[in-house]
């Protein structure tokens, strides 16, 4: 999908999901605030979300980025699941970042899954802020 001048002017849109029964939802909703407060759009799926209800929220929301947080040590298996969703929905333009209590030896599985970066504990929300406003309309684009 190539993005029109109209659409590099509008705002991103960010979709931040939790999968599964992870309920600590502090972080993502700091990365939620701090993306919204850089001039992002961005839509907080909650708790408790399956890898279907996110790419939902993906699809309809026609979203520009999906940022998948988790603290709760399933993180390869839900981004795996979605990476595999976005592609059977040809959604594989989206920016697909993932942060939260990674270990750093997952980190480079899950970009073998098709997740763009991963951020993890204490990365500065300036860095995630930065990273995807320069990188979001690169993968639309290509």
């Amino acid at each position: 999908m190539r993005t029109s001048a109209a659409d590099r002017r509008t705002p991103l849109k960010v979709v931040i999901a939790k999968p599964g029964l992870d309920g600590h939802d502090r972080g993502a909703k700091v990365v939620a605030r701090a993306l919204r407060d850089s001039g992002m759009e961005v839509v907080y799926t909650g708790i408790y979300q399956t890898p279907e209800s996110i790419l939902r929220a993906v699809v309809q929301e026609d979203a520009d980025v999906l940022g998948l947080s988790s603290l709760s040590g399933a993180h390869l298996e839900y981004a795996e699941e979605l990476c595999e969703l976005l592609r059977e929905n040809d959604r594989d333009d989206v920016l697909f970042v993932v942060g939260g209590t990674v270990p750093p030896e997952d980190a480079e599985t899950l970009k073998g899954f098709g997740v763009h970066e991963v951020f993890g504990p204490g990365t500065p929300t300036a860095q995630l802020v930065e990273y995807i406003s320069r990188h979001a309309r690169r993968v639309r684009m290509t």
